[in-house]
């Protein structure tokens, strides 16, 4: 059996968290696992999932309110140790200063392409698998 890989999703907005979903598909890429999702609307609910573990990429949405995804990335950054690699979604490209400061690993912009999307996520999952090893 193949291993699966957990992405945290996080965003206020159902419609942005099934496009991260229809994006990715299965898996976003043939050399990486399956992926299994957990969805979070909340900044509390986004904090007790990455205490109980177990999470390889956050994808969090910077236009989430009223704690946006770079504020999130920021915060989990600073507080959690070891934090999972970052995919950052941004509204518009010029945001992708906020993205590094916020010192996530990557960001892509709204409305989700998906093969943008999916070539992004594969790569964080492929550097997580390759620290691992």
């Amino acid at each position: 059996m193949q291993p699966t890989a957990t992405v945290l999703v996080y965003s206020d907005n159902a419609n942005t968290r099934e496009q991260v979903r229809l994006a990715t598909g299965r898996r976003p890429a043939g050399d990486v696992p399956e992926v299994r999702f957990i969805e979070c609307a909340t900044l509390p609910a986004v904090l007790a999932e990455l205490e109980r573990g177990g999470i390889d990429v956050c994808v969090l949405d910077g236009e989430a309110v009223p704690a946006g995804g770079m504020g999130v990335c920021r915060q989990i950054k600073d507080e959690i140790f070891q934090a999972p690699p970052v995919l950052l979604l941004i509204g518009r490209p010029q945001d992708a200063w906020l993205a590094t400061w916020s010192r996530a690993e990557a960001a892509v912009t709204l409305p989700v392409d998906p093969v943008e999307f999916a070539a992004s996520l594969a790569a964080l999952l492929r550097d997580k698998a390759a620290l691992s090893a």
